[in-house]
């Protein structure tokens, strides 16, 4: 070992590492990477660590995605930025492997190393290399090429730059589908790039060929250029030629081009500015809304609270809607699931008047739907309601539909319901809560569900904080003891979890009183999750009380409980009985 020259150890490692059969050998060869290139140094990780990548012919491609990955932050292993150079062409080798997620990984550490490179590297060593990919016979190499335009363009030289845009209109030409999609997918970024002349000459008519492109594949890629090129043009340039397409693939025969329109319609308003969303995307948005396919009138329907904030309350009222009382009936679920997690946010556009008219029965009928999803999105957005139409009519409207659903057969739209009580409570205030929703707080206790008798207790720790110690004692605290005596030792559980909850809340002296003794009892039942759950309450319960009332009342019931028969109850009672000694010896 000691004849090996020590400088050429690492590099022969890594050789014999990245022959391994072991492909997690050859992995983790690649992950040391930047320490082998430390251990080199810059000089020769540029003549012999680089070259060897380059020839590197592993096929694996996790291998490929790691060198690809670990390639992009080499440059100050290979002397900086005026080296980086050198990083290139092994990465242009992985930008034309058939895997694309190698490919997509090269091209993003290319896209990092040529934002960093000096302009005169970028002219000498980058352009030719996008030249060479763009020019590749595999169509891999043509994919990979679309994406770097963006990098090498702002630093090209007059002539580069027109022959780099003809490059990229032939791209959009290829006869490979997958070469069209990446065009059409990279064309924002390069048009960002682009002079304003240029943008309008050559981008826009790139962009009108790829919106009428046979694939749809290449055309609903189309769709995100038009939000970006809409960003880039002036009003009066969008309008004309931005508007009319949009409008057109809203009317597309394949439904995933009409899916990509819904979904990034709201990014095409702000594109084209309110006129012309008034009067051409507001009827091209009601017949998303009435696609025939329900995957469009789904992504249709989670914008509509969007689309109605661009739009005036009368345009709203007129137009949407008439669709959105549709939708509210409509055959699929998700359809109406997707309705319902936004509607509510059209209280606030539309108005009081408006709301009470014509929304509140939507959300009735909504909150009475079969399909317990769609209720649950309605339950968790009611307070943008009740901002509008004020508590009194939310009560009287919404109420009867909420107490209905606290004891809805499934558990998570109760859970749901429990979880919206505390804003309820604050929102109706004591009296009116006391009055309706009191006893539903009680009987959730006694749910069938664990999480639901879980969140019930919680929920008496919020409504404790809400309205107080005092109000707490009278509604709260005689009821939820009441319930340790239960048959059911799940449930006399249960109300040991809320005596700790509580107990913080309600302070000493009614922890004392009330909630101490609880605890204390429970220690003497007959099942030993209880008994130990009862542990576990009085050691929360040390911080609480005062010093005399540990000695004298918790200490001797753990000791008790930490000579149990059940090994579990003595564990929890002798980690009690430690609890106490460190409060003494900090104390």
């Amino acid at each position: 070992m000691a004849m090996v020259d020590e400088p050429l150890y690492p590099i022969a490692i890594l050789i014999d590492e990245l022959k391994n059969d072991d492909i997690q050998l050859r992995l983790n060869s690649i992950r040391k990477l930047s320490t082998i290139a430390r251990a080199l140094g810059e000089d020769r990780t540029r003549k012999e660590l680089i070259p060897f990548l380059s020839e590197n012919n592993d096929d694996d491609d996790e291998v490929l995605l790691a060198t690809a990955e670990e390639l992009g932050v080499f440059i100050p292993y290979v002397g900086g930025v005026e080296h980086a150079h050198v990083l290139l062409p092994p990465l242009e080798t992985l930008c034309t492997v058939e895997e694309t997620c190698v490919r997509d990984k090269a091209v993003e550490s290319l896209c990092r190393i040529g934002s960093q490179m000096r302009e005169s590297d970028l002219v000498d060593h980058f352009i030719p290399l996008v030249k060479r990919l763009a020019a590749g016979e595999w169509f891999t190499a043509r994919v990979s090429a679309c994406g770097l335009f963006h990098i090498v363009y702002p630093s090209a030289p007059d002539v580069s730059k027109t022959e780099l845009r003809n490059i990229y209109n032939q791209l959009c030409q290829d006869d490979m589908p997958m070469v069209r999609r990446s065009a059409a997918s990279n064309l924002g970024k390069f048009a960002a790039t682009v002079e304003y002349t240029h943008l309008k000459a050559d981008i826009i008519s790139i962009f009108e060929d790829l919106t009428q492109d046979d694939q749809d594949s290449v055309r609903l890629l189309a769709v995100e250029g038009c939000a970006a090129l809409g960003k880039l043009l002036e009003s009066q340039d969008c309008v004309a030629h931005v508007l009319p397409v949009i409008v057109n693939f809203s009317q597309d025969k394949s439904w995933r081009v009409r899916y990509m329109v819904a979904n990034q319609l709201y990014e095409l308003c702000e594109a084209v500015g309110p006129d012309a969303t008034r009067t051409d995307l507001v009827p091209a948005y009601v017949r998303l809304l009435r696609d025939n396919e329900a995957e469009v009138r789904i992504a249709a329907a989670g914008k509509v609270t969007k689309f109605c904030r661009i739009l005036n309350p009368e345009l709203a009222i007129q137009h949407i809607l008439p669709c959105v009382k549709e939708l509210s009936s409509d055959s699929s679920q998700h359809v109406r699931s997707a309705l319902a997690s936004v509607i509510m946010g059209m209280a606030p556009v539309l108005g009081k008047d408006a709301t009470i008219e014509q929304l509140l029965p939507i959300f009735l009928s909504l909150l009475k739907d079969e399909f317990p999803d769609v209720r649950l999105n309605i339950i968790s957005k009611l307070d943008q309601v009740n901002q509008v139409i004020g508590i009194d009519l939310l009560s009287q409207s919404l109420l009867p539909a909420i107490v209905e659903l606290a004891e809805d057969r499934h558990w998570r739209v109760r859970l749901a319901i429990i979880e919206y009580i505390p804003l309820l409570a604050s929102q109706l205030g004591v009296g009116f809560f006391d009055d309706k929703l009191g006893s539903l707080c009680m009987h959730w206790l006694q749910d069938k569900v664990y999480s639901i008798r879980d969140a019930a207790a919680n929920n008496l720790k919020r409504l404790a904080e809400e309205f107080g110690p005092e109000w707490a004692m009278q509604h709260i605290i005689p009821q939820t003891l009441d319930m340790i005596n239960n048959p059911h030792y799940l449930y006399r559980m249960t109300i040991l979890r809320a005596v700790s909850l509580l107990a913080p809340v309600l302070g000493s002296e009614i922890t004392c009183s009330s909630l101490l003794p609880v605890a204390i009892n429970a220690s003497k039942d007959r099942v030993p999750n209880i008994k130990f759950n009862a542990a576990k309450v009085l050691q929360s319960l040390i911080p609480i009380v005062d010093q005399n009332t540990v000695e004298k009342t918790i200490r001797p019931c753990l000791v008790e409980l930490s000579e149990d028969p059940d090994v579990d109850v003595r564990f929890f009672a002798s980690q009690a009985l430690q609890s106490i000694d460190q409060v003494m010896m900090t104390s």
